[in-house]
């Protein structure tokens, strides 16, 4: 069979299916608003006891802490009338705005990563603070048994308007502070390494007063569903319509977990869970927090109202840790990690268990996470992700060589009997029962398998798949350049010189393999497949039409080879 013919119809499953998955997202069921009544969560009990890691000192005496009570909406009054004060945390790959109403972190901008390869070449701005955009993290202490505590809504006071990274320091940090008349002060440290992409936070409670402080330390991340991006004719090719935009989490008995926008309402999370962490997750980028390992904490989700007549619905998922008391005189720390920064491959399994498997590729995850593996390997060695592509494909040909012999001699033996099929064809004319009895008693004489042509194709059918996920969906491709024109892999060729180059190749592929015999009809859309390939490849990402050249060319060439060598061979045994 045509390899040509089977890429067409897999091209027209693909298409359907990307189809298929925008119709879903543009008319599927949406998120309700919540009422005005809504509150972020109920509130969960404390389990009153003290990890002997955070606390410096306990006390047999003092009482359990009580369900402490979570805030109900960042709009509260209370906040709404604090003076704000932003503070600017930077190291050299993430410039953190933290707000003093809470304690914050209400920006955070990745200056590793343009918005553009040219244009607008600012940072991608992750966290922010607009009301159709928004996206924040909070921390902060609810209290229990009548203890105070400043939580996400609090005010604090900075100890410095700015820290940056000093040349030659591998740390920086600022403090925000925060007293109460009971003589209770909370500090909270936010920190940043040279490099790194992972915000520490330390929330010091010192307990200066004469009663003892209960209470629990919580992390949560809060967010709209912005606008989505602008729409064209070919939007399902937009990999920022068709990736995951919701909140996630990890456990290690249940694993990996995705909870759209749509079904904070109808499922929402309360769990207990040891050893995780949730987050907000998009396409390139994301925000988890981290509790300490080991730590038992409650995972639960809100959906909350919006906080102003402009705003939209609210999204918060959160996680709570475990009682703490602190004695008269005594202090303790509570601590918590925050990433803020790309779904890098090579770092994200380090920092936590299950962080990696927010770089989501479906059901492909099986091949495409071995295929970015080899990839990765060849662009540590050539140092281009084009090149490191064109060696994948040689890779791939190599190992279906055999293969692919065979597809091409299946081939030369059904030109062959090209001839005897078409004398078939006519003798029996409209009978196609008959006809396609005498074709198969043919096929079976000549020991002949149609469909053992297709074998190799149909083995790569996965590969294109896993591959147009990771060229979509691996922030590592995002804006790597190849040569000349080809600026960003993981966009469309701007001047279409790819997708011509390919349209070339299956005209080739065409000319070495010979039609006699094939209806009409099928014969004309043969012909027209070069330009459906090439309409369609104009819009898939440069770094897949590229493989889809280099695999087209070297096919060719194996085509001409193997097909030169079988002839002579059929010349030889016929002398």
């Amino acid at each position: 069979m045509n390899q040509t013919r089977t890429l067409l119809v897999v091209a027209l499953l693909f298409v359907a299916w990307l189809i298929w998955n925008q119709w879903q997202q543009d008319y599927g069921v949406k998120p309700q608003q919540a009422s005005a009544q809504a509150t972020t969560s109920a509130s969960v009990a404390s389990s009153g006891e003290v990890p002997a890691a955070n606390a410096s000192a306990t006390s047999a005496e003092v009482p359990a802490a009580k369900t402490p009570d979570f805030p109900a909406t960042a709009s509260s009054a209370t906040s709404a009338a604090a003076p704000r004060q932003l503070v600017i945390l930077s190291n050299d790959v993430l410039r953190l705005t933290i707000d003093t109403r809470g304690g914050s972190i209400v920006r955070a901008d990745l200056l590793k990563f343009p918005k553009e390869v040219k244009g607008d070449t600012s940072p991608v701005r992750l966290l922010d603070d607009s009301a159709q955009r928004l996206f924040v993290v909070q921390d902060g202490l609810v209290g229990a048994s009548g203890s105070a505590a400043p939580d996400h809504l609090a005010t604090f006071a900075p100890q410095a308007a700015s820290a940056v990274l000093a040349s030659g320091a591998n740390d920086v940090s600022v403090d925000l502070v925060w007293r109460d008349a009971s003589g209770v002060q909370v500090t909270k440290r936010y920190s940043l390494s040279r490099g790194s992409y992972i915000v520490q936070l330390q929330q010091r409670i010192d307990n200066r007063g004469a009663r003892p402080w209960s209470g629990n330390a919580y992390e949560q991340i809060e967010r709209v569903e912005p606008p989505p991006p602008p729409k064209h004719f070919l939007e399902f090719y937009d990999p920022e319509r068709s990736s995951f935009l919701g909140a996630a989490w990890y456990g290690p008995q249940d694993k990996f977990n995705k909870l759209a926008f749509d079904k904070f309402e109808k499922d929402p999370l309360d769990r207990s869970v040891q050893g995780g962490w949730i987050a907000m997750i998009q396409h390139y980028f994301f925000a988890a927090w981290i509790p300490p390992e080991g730590q038992s904490e409650q995972f639960s989700t809100a959906e909350l109202p919006p906080a102003s007549n402009d705003g939209k619905t609210r999204y918060l998922i959160r996680t709570r840790g475990p009682g703490i008391t602190v004695a008269p005189g005594s202090s303790a720390v509570a601590q918590a990690r925050l990433y803020v920064g790309p779904k890098s491959q090579s770092t994200l399994s380090t920092i936590a268990p299950g962080l990696e498997l927010t770089i989501d590729y479906g059901i492909f995850t099986v091949i495409a996470q071995p295929l970015f593996w080899i990839l990765s390997k060849f662009h540590a060695l050539v140092g281009n992700w084009g090149l490191a592509i064109v060696l994948l494909v040689l890779l791939i040909k190599a190992a279906f060589f055999k293969l692919t012999e065979q597809q091409y001699k299946a081939g030369a033996k059904m030109r062959k009997l090209q001839p005897r099929i078409a004398a078939l064809k006519e003798r029996y004319g409209e009978d196609k029962q008959k006809q396609q009895q005498a074709m198969m008693e043919l096929y079976q004489k000549e020991k002949v398998n149609p469909l053992a042509g297709c074998l190799p194709t149909l083995i790569q059918i996965p590969v294109f798949f896993a591959l147009y996920y990771v060229l979509m969906y691996s922030v590592e491709l995002r804006h790597a350049p190849f040569y000349g024109w080809i600026h960003d892999l993981s966009a469309p060729d701007p001047y279409f010189i790819l997708p011509a180059l390919y349209t070339l190749t299956m005209i080739a592929t065409q000319f070495l393999t010979p039609v006699q015999g094939m209806d009409p009809t099928q014969a004309k859309i043969m012909k027209a497949m070069p330009i459906v390939f090439a309409v369609m490849f104009a819009f898939f990402p440069a770094g897949l039409t590229l493989y889809y050249v280099i695999n087209g060319l070297t096919g060719v060439i194996q085509q001409w080879v193997i097909t030169r060598r079988i002839e002579r061979a059929d010349a030889k045994a016929r002398a």
